[in-house]
């Protein structure tokens, strides 16, 4: 994932201060010297890395700080306060107007992944209430207007092509066709270059004089580190840029585009594709992407995950069997599922506040695996009923699911551990209001340490 060679530096750095309750000039100086070599190695450009630092330091060092009770504190605060500021302070919406259709300009070099955040964005926006269509408008690259129909398909949003034609008339006729067929947006998915040349921009150029778009989207790759900023910034000098999608922000990157591509352009980063799937897309939000790099964790980011995997009325189900003592192997494995469909252990354990300390070398994700096969192999009446489970129903299972009787006297104990859990916080008098309402369903987040995945 992004970002994570220069969340664990910095996490580092800021442990050793949290509790300090007296930090010296020294102290602060050598704490702007980490952090400047934290941000250069994660290839920010060196003039935000400039900028940043002088800013931290010029509060850290003031009167208020030196004499407050915790200093530690009151300097993470700093370095929050100011990573938020760099990456954009406030949370941007994309622009429309009362006056349909809205046309949505994406743009961007070959192979920054325009094409996939253009069908990201479809879903984005039909899961929002939007009626989008895309026009396939890169008549340049082999199968690029397949590739949109593709995903068109997939997702279940319309593709607008032509056999032949100049781009400039295709997005034209697109947003015609939008009118008839009463969609309220039209996202144009461009044509890219390997590099910034002089063709493409006025062809882009011609599109925006066209079309007055009331966006026009940069499709950044968030590997490409620092040489995102200029190509972010010579975009920007040409078409006067709304806002960036950050592409490829679950690769193994250092995070250096983000970090540079809001200070030098000061156009704001509106999404970020989270990983290969397209429902993968997630609005950027500058204040929880800070958090999450300084190991504060993303709760809101965590409830909207869980919000989205399950509805209401599973809720509401979950909630009662819990509270009734009926909570079956079915119904782990059933939570189980969801927690991989959220992003997995390693994942949700980013969005916890303070979870990020956790060894992630004692999460073995191959767990969950082990655990669905076995309980796969079991009986509809023994999932119901585990008290059934006798030494010959147990061999029976480890055969059935290739693990030993050991796996699944283990996992007996945990589904064991996690009913005991349940019924002790049901007997605590909470409230249904604050019912386990940290992970899907009603799922309590005070794991037991012996949780599968856990290297208990």
């Amino acid at each position: 994932m992004a970002f994570e060679s220069l969340a664990a530096k910095l996490q580092a750095t800021m442990k050793r201060l949290r509790g300090q309750t007296r930090v010296t000039e020294k102290d602060v100086k050598d704490l702007m010297r980490e952090i400047r070599l934290a941000l250069l190695e994660a290839d920010v450009n060196y003039k935000v890395v400039k900028d940043f630092v002088s800013r931290v330091s010029e509060k850290a060092v003031g009167q208020v700080v030196m004499e407050s009770l915790s200093p530690g504190q009151q300097i993470v605060k700093i370095v929050d306060d100011e990573l938020v500021e760099l990456l954009g302070a406030d949370d941007y919406k994309l622009d429309f107007s009362k006056q349909p259709p809205n046309v949505i300009l994406m743009c961007g070099l070959q192979g920054a992944g325009k094409t996939t955040a253009s069908a990201k964005l479809a879903l984005n926006l039909r899961k929002n209430g939007r009626k989008p269509l895309m026009a396939a408008c890169d008549v340049y690259r082999p199968a690029a207007i397949k590739q949109l129909e593709v995903l068109g398909k997939q997702i279940d949003v319309p593709v607008y092509t032509e056999d032949s034609g100049k781009p400039v008339e295709i997005a034209v006729n697109a947003v015609k066709k939008a009118l008839r067929s009463l969609n309220d947006t039209v996202i144009v998915d461009t044509a890219g270059r390997l590099q910034i040349d002089e063709d493409m921009m006025e062809e882009l150029k011609q599109l925006k004089k066209a079309l007055n778009p009331s966006e026009i989207l940069l499709v950044v790759d968030a590997m490409t580190g620092q040489e995102a900023a200029n190509v972010a910034k010579a975009f920007n000098d040409d078409l006067d840029i709304t806002g960036v999608i950050l592409s490829k922000l679950d690769s193994d990157t250092r995070g250096g585009a983000a970090l540079s591509v809001r200070s030098i352009t000061g156009k704001p980063i509106k999404f970020a594709s989270s990983g290969e799937k397209l429902s993968e897309f997630e609005v950027f939000y500058p204040k929880r992407m800070a958090d999450r790099i300084l190991g504060m964790g993303d709760v809101l980011t965590l409830i909207e995950k869980a919000q989205e995997m399950y509805d209401e009325k599973q809720a509401v189900e979950l909630e009662k069997k819990i509270r009734a003592q009926t909570f079956t192997l079915d119904d782990f494995l059933d939570q189980l599922r969801q927690i991989r469909k959220m992003g997995g252990l390693r994942g949700l354990l980013k969005l916890i506040p303070g979870a990020s300390q956790i060894n992630e070398s004692q999460i073995d994700e191959k767990q969950l695996s082990k655990i669905e096969a076995i309980i796969c192999s079991m009986t509809p009446k023994e999932k119901r009923n585990p008290d059934l489970l006798n030494a010959s129903r147990r061999k029976r299972i480890a055969a059935g699911s290739g693990t030993t009787v050991q796996d699944v006297n283990k996992l007996m104990r945990q589904f064991e551990d996690m009913r005991a859990m349940m019924k002790k916080m049901t007997k605590g008098g909470m409230g249904k209001k604050g019912f386990g309402r940290g992970m899907p369903g009603g799922f309590p987040t005070d794991f037991p340490d012996n949780f599968p995945g856990g290297g208990g």
